[in-house]
């Protein structure tokens, strides 16, 4: 794989044009690059023969991504895989005709063919895309974080987020994701159930050949989460590796443990819950096995709460 050259030293005051050129030089030098549309852009890099094809968003990559390159990019250049980016400007759920076109034009050149794997990955909008895109490649394998099935109101009318999704179509080509993982090896759909939104889309999605795998208390941004964990590109190894199942996932999950946004996550719910004790063993565990000092006050307020009532924590096992 060629190398990009120097880089730029503060890669986040990048301005947009500049971005997107670093983004058009990886492309020209490693693949492809192609804007689609109005609100697109497709980054292809060569690599081996297990493919990632992600869905991403331009916000998030500028936000969320130290080397302002997209996830699946960096994540495969590390593993040698080649890797096929599907890019949005503003949240479109990828609902283009300039997007059908692209995709139509793959299945017509036979490229999903030339992989050995090929593995379609997003998260909320682009989690959606990577399911409904999927059917371009039968065989292949999704992993989607919070998808959503479809924004088309006759079916999920009771989701009132991105009303101004409302009037795009979800009908036509590429519409209802669920439908369209019908091709696939296998299906992961990874979310919060206490996020009660993001369940009711997980639930269309259940079918033989998928996965629901639910993590609690992950809160809304559930591939952050996992990224922050340090296990989501773990997790996309073993899903293109045909190694991902319920007992591997659940070893990754395990994770959680040490992670301080899920505990503080967990924290809350036990305070709503009034379940005190088991909210200050949480807290004291975080302080004593994990040295996480920003959970001492709220466990000094436990054990003081308990104290007016005459009850204590329990001896402490660690």
């Amino acid at each position: 794989m060629k190398s990009v050259g120097a880089e730029p030293t503060d890669l986040r005051s990048l301005s947009g044009t500049a971005w997107f050129d670093r983004i058009r030089r990886i492309g020209d030098e490693q693949g492809s690059f192609e804007r689609l549309g109005d609100s697109h852009v497709s980054l292809f890099a060569q690599g081996s023969t297990t493919l990632l094809v992600t869905f991403e968003s331009v916000d998030t990559i500028r936000k969320t991504q130290a080397d302002q390159l997209p996830f699946g990019l960096s994540l495969a250049r590390a593993r040698g895989w080649s890797h096929l980016c599907l890019m949005a400007e503003r949240p479109t759920w990828f609902r283009d005709a300039a997007v059908h076109a692209f995709v139509d034009r793959l299945v017509d050149d036979c490229f999903f063919d030339a992989f050995d794997r090929v593995l379609f990955y997003g998260a909320g909008m682009c989690g959606y895309a990577a399911a409904a895109y999927s059917v371009a490649a039968p065989g292949s394998v999704v992993v989607a974080i919070q998808p959503q099935a479809t924004l088309d109101p006759a079916i999920a009318g009771w989701d009132p987020r991105w009303p101004e999704m409302r009037r795009t179509s979800f009908t036509d080509r590429y519409g209802y994701a669920p439908d369209m993982t019908e091709g696939a090896a296998a299906v992961y759909v990874i979310y919060d159930p206490e996020q009660t939104l993001d369940s009711m889309h997980a639930a269309l999605f259940a079918r033989p050949y998928a996965t629901l795998l639910p993590c609690r208390n992950l809160g809304r941004d559930t591939a952050a989460a996992l990224d922050g964990m340090r296990v989501l590109p773990s997790v996309l190894q073993a899903a293109a590796m045909g190694a991902l199942d319920r007992g591997l996932f659940r070893t990754f999950y395990r994770s959680r443990r040490n992670f301080a946004p899920y505990i503080k996550n967990l924290l809350a719910k036990l305070d709503n819950e009034g379940r005190l004790i088991l909210a200050g063993l949480v807290a004291r565990n975080a302080v004593k096995r994990l040295r996480l000092p920003q959970f001492e006050s709220r466990l000094a307020e436990i054990e003081a709460q308990l104290a007016r009532v005459g009850e204590r924590l329990p001896p402490s096992l660690v």
